[in-house]
């Protein structure tokens, strides 16, 4: 059997001729294809914008750069994401704070959010950066009631959940993404998230006046539009309003992104099948936890996470993760505590201050999910893993 990942992207014929008809064309990037991305994924997310950047870190720093970070900003966020969660606060000059997260789900625990709020004078804290950890859905509608209450912009760090949802309070589905809650969200198109364009990040918001600032801010704070510039310059003349990045996204991707879009729902689905079939396995074992099962309903009503990962916990991670890889199953660990980082614990972070995070990273393994992990191999998979749990036991 063929090494088995973590996660993988699907590349089809489909997505290659996209591509290749892209390639062929008279824009290989400042073309049509990226306005065309950005209006079809807003469609499938629910949103009133996007824009497309060069990837999901550029997502998260030109974010924060719209909503106003500086030195001044105080941030919340979770110590169990990738890096660029916190990363981007640092790059807007403001200063990160952790709180730590509800052991049950792996989510920002919004309980201790509120303790962190009320620990200091209102004003202190500007803002919050939930994560959709692993693909399931932070409850955005209980954080906006919250940042409400503090004055607080929310930055829904939705890399992980593209055609995730929560429901509402009054039974309504409510899109990971679709700017109802959060005042911007983000997401990434790295190989191994849901949709694939090498790199590539987008961001969602109904907030025009944000949406301008991003559009701004992606391309060297530059702007050639009339109705911006003094009359009569000629076509030439642009101006450069802002200090802007260059964080655009070529056509090259954009079609790929295309692309992969037309099928996003089917590759959600069979996460959702595929983490069905780890429940079954794995329920009962007395010696292992998964981190959100699906758990379907009993009327049969569709779980909203989107399956980014798969994530169990075992008493003996290492061994776990070096069992697999000598049966070339490579699992991978999702995250280690960013508060533990070097960078961080020269900022006055350190080992022991989110036990519930550093508990979950002791144990936390993510599994082979993908969209093309056959049955065959997720039963490898699942065998090997009962294997080593009975030989543990022994």
């Amino acid at each position: 059997m063929q090494p088995i990942p973590y996660g993988k992207q699907q590349i089809t014929e489909e997505d290659i001729q996209a591509v290749i008809q892209t390639l062929q064309s008279d824009f290989l990037t400042q073309g049509p294809k990226i306005e065309e991305f950005e209006t079809k994924f807003a469609h499938y997310i629910g949103c009133e914008y996007a824009v497309a950047v060069a990837n999901g870190t550029a997502a998260l720093h030109l974010s924060v750069l719209a909503l106003g970070v500086n030195e001044q900003s105080n941030v919340i966020t979770t110590p169990i994401t990738f890096v660029a969660s916190a990363n981007c606060v640092r790059y807007g000059g403001g200063n990160v704070c952790f709180a730590d997260i509800d052991p049950a789900t792996g989510l920002l625990d919004i309980e201790k959010v509120r303790e962190l709020l009320e620990s200091k004078p209102k004003g202190f804290f500007t803002g919050i950066v939930p994560v959709d950890f692993a693909g399931l859905p932070v409850d955005l509608e209980a954080f906006r009631q919250l940042a409400d209450e503090f004055n607080l912009w929310l930055l829904e760090d939705a890399c992980h959940a593209p055609g995730g949802y929560f429901v509402d309070k009054i039974g309504q589905k409510q899109n990971c993404g679709n700017g109802k809650f959060a005042d911007l969200a983000i997401f990434s198109f790295h190989p191994v998230k849901h949709i694939a364009t090498g790199e590539g990040g987008m961001i969602t918001t109904n907030n025009r006046e944000l949406y301008d600032k991003l559009i701004l801010l992606r391309t060297h704070g530059i702007t050639k539009k009339p109705e911006l510039l003094p009359p009569d310059k000629g076509g030439w003349y642009y101006e450069m309003q802002e200090l802007g990045y260059n964080y655009r996204i070529p056509d090259i991707l954009t079609a790929l992104g295309i692309s992969q879009l037309q099928r996003a729902d089917a590759g959600l689905q069979r996460r959702r099948q595929i983490a069905i079939r780890y429940d079954a396995a794995f329920r009962k074992e007395a010696n292992l936890t998964i981190l959100n099962p699906a758990a379907y309903l009993a009327d049969k009503t569709e779980t909203g996470h989107a399956y980014h990962l798969y994530v169990i916990q075992v008493k003996n991670r290492r061994g776990l993760y070096d069992y697999l890889r000598q049966h070339q199953i490579y699992a991978q660990v999702h995250y280690i505590p960013v508060h533990t980082m070097p960078y961080y614990q020269r900022l006055g972070w350190k080992p022991g201050d989110f036990p519930a995070a550093e508990n979950y990273y002791e144990h936390c393994l993510s599994l082979p999910m993908y969209p093309t992990l056959t049955e065959q191999e997720q039963e490898f998979v699942i065998h090997q893993i009962k294997t080593w749990l009975t030989n543990e036991a022994n």
